[in-house]
C-alpha cells in the first residue's frame, strides 16, 4: 500500500474535502482519502492499479491540485 499526505491550498470548506474524497475514491485502487479544512492537508492511501500520477492528475482536473511540499 502506498500513502501520501500533502497540502491542497484550495481547500476552503467541508464541501471541498467531500469533493476530493468523492472524486479520488472513485479511482480504482484508492482505499482511503482523508482531508482537513483547518490544515488544508489530505492523506490518500492506494494500491495498484492506482498510482500517484493518476491521483495528482485527478486532483488537478477538479481544481484541487496538490501544493509543492
Amino acid at each position: 500500500m502506498e500513502k501520501r499526505t500533502f497540502e491542497v491550498p484550495n481547500i476552503g470548506c467541508d464541501g471541498c474535502v467531500r469533493t476530493i474524497q468523492n472524486e479520488v475514491t472513485a479511482i480504482p485502487g484508492v482505499s482511503r482519502v482523508e482531508g482537513s479544512v483547518d490544515s488544508r492537508m489530505v492523506t490518500v492511501e492506494w494500491n495498484a492499479p492506482a498510482d500517484w500520477k493518476q491521483i495528482a492528475d485527478k486532483l488537478a482536473e477538479i481544481d484541487y491540485a496538490p501544493g509543492a511540499n
